[in-house]
Formats: C-alpha cells, sequence, structure tokens
C-alpha cells in the first residue's frame, strides 16, 4: 500500500510537469491523469493557443530573466530610447470597475519581464473596457483579452519568456495565465484563496492587490468558466460577443499607474 501512494505521487507530479510545459504522452496517461490536465487547461490557459510559438523575447527579457536589471534597461534603451527610472521601480495600478475599484502593486524584482509587459499594456490602455470573462469563486478571476478584435490579435501575437517564480500565488496575488513555455501575453489572473499548487507549474505572481479585495472577490460569478470556453470567438468578435452571450459580466473601465 506504502508503495502505491508513491507510485500515485510521483505520478501526480510528472502529471503536474507535462502539463506546464505541453509536452504530454496521450497513450501513458491514466484516464484520471488525462481528466486533471484538461481541468488544468481550462481553468488557467489560454484555450486557444495551444500549440508553441516562437517568442519575440528579446535581450531585455535574457537580461531581466536572470536579475539583472540594469543591464536589461541598457538592452531596452538601446531598441527604444531612455526607460524613465520609474519603470524599474515597483509601482501601483488602479483598475476602475463595474463592481467597484481596486489597486494592485507590482515589483520588479519579483518577475521583471511580467512587470514590463504589464506595465506596457496599461500604459496601451488594453485593459480599458475589458472584460473580466472568468470568475470562479474560491480560486481565481481573469482577464486581459482587449475588447476590440484587431487590439486582441495583436496584443495575442506578443508573447513574452517567462520568469522564475520568487513568489507563491497566495490570495490576492496577480498573475499571467499562460499556454505553456514562454506564451504569456496580456492575460492575468487574481488569486482568490492560496493556489499555492500553481507555483510548480511555472506561474510567477508579478504583483498584489493591495486596496478592494472585497472587490476583486465579489466580481459577477453567474457565469463561472463558461465564457472561457468562447475565447476565440472572443479574440474574434470581442466584446460585441461577449455582451450578447454574457451580458452581466463585470468589465474593467480604466487602468492606470497610479504611483511609481
Amino acid at each position: 500500500m506504502k508503495q502505491r501512494f508513491v507510485t500515485i505521487g510521483v505520478a501526480v507530479a510528472i502529471l503536474a510537469a507535462v502539463v506546464v510545459i505541453n509536452q504530454f504522452r496521450p497513450d501513458r496517461m491514466t484516464e484520471a491523469e488525462k481528466a486533471e490536465r484538461a481541468e488544468l487547461q481550462k481553468i488557467i490557459g489560454d484555450e486557444d493557443q495551444h500549440r508553441e510559438r516562437k517568442s519575440i523575447g528579446d535581450s531585455i527579457s535574457e537580461a531581466a530573466k536572470n536579475g539583472d536589471l540594469k543591464v536589461a534597461q541598457a538592452a531596452e534603451e538601446k531598441k527604444t530610447g531612455p526607460i524613465s527610472e520609474g519603470a524599474m521601480k515597483s509601482f501601483k495600478v488602479k483598475f476602475d470597475t463595474t463592481n467597484g475599484d481596486f489597486v494592485v502593486e507590482c515589483y520588479p524584482d519579483w518577475a521583471p519581464i511580467g512587470v514590463a509587459r504589464f506595465k506596457e499594456a496599461v500604459e496601451a490602455k488594453v485593459f480599458d473596457d475589458c472584460a473580466i470573462f472568468r470568475v470562479l469563486p474560491g480560486f481565481v478571476i481573469q482577464f486581459g483579452i482587449p475588447g476590440i478584435p484587431a487590439e486582441a490579435a495583436k496584443w495575442k501575437a506578443k508573447t513574452i519568456k517567462d520568469d522564475p517564480v520568487k513568489q507563491s500565488n497566495t490570495e490576492g496575488m496577480l498573475t499571467f495565465a499562460t499556454a505553456g513555455k514562454d506564451t504569456r501575453t496580456t492575460q492575468l489572473f487574481v488569486n482568490l484563496a492560496s493556489n499555492k499548487n500553481l507555483d510548480g507549474m511555472g506561474f510567477a505572481p508579478f504583483g498584489k492587490v493591495v486596496e478592494g479585495m472585497d472587490v476583486v472577490k465579489s466580481m459577477e460569478a453567474k457565469y463561472q468558466g463558461a465564457p472561457s470556453d468562447d475565447q476565440m470567438a472572443i479574440q474574434a468578435q470581442g466584446n460585441e460577443f461577449l455582451k450578447k452571450k454574457y451580458p452581466d459580466l463585470d468589465y474593467i473601465t480604466r487602468a492606470r499607474v497610479v504611483t511609481e
């Protein structure tokens, strides 16, 4: 019996690894393992991105991934011009939503690549009029697909490299959704409880909710994860599709940096 439990534990660990890197062998998986893999992908992944895509990460991503923020900044300045000093420091972003407001604080030393992308997306107004399309009470809320199809297509193609996981996915932590290695774009989730099991799957928190967690936890949840099953339609038709099929979803109306 003891040997059986050990065997099961090893199988679960292996399953978690193959789910994240998307390199699994269905013929070697039990029905339970297949079901668990499918559920994990449904809950967190971008379901319409099930193939490995070529990363557009550049020298700033490589430098930041190794923790060398000065090198990363120099690389980015060479490519696009000087970055403000505040871009490499912690900052806060306020989200105005149809359910109230909440504020997140972001820390570049936690996940420099993720923080840089998040700030880029905020400044590009990616999250304005953006649906909170997945609300699973006790687990996560998820958002980040631009409501305009052309914008959604543009940002879907702009993948970034992964950050190493330095913080845990505890309640209030803000993390990028992913479809596998180096596939992060603009989709994010906020942990509604302690989801430490996600740490070993490569989900790297880069910020946390510091105000309005009650607002985050009370987003409209009547549709649960159903809208996420329609991600291809959301990408193609935007908010027009969501407002017809899921009229009671909550939305982010505006997101802006408030302190640096």
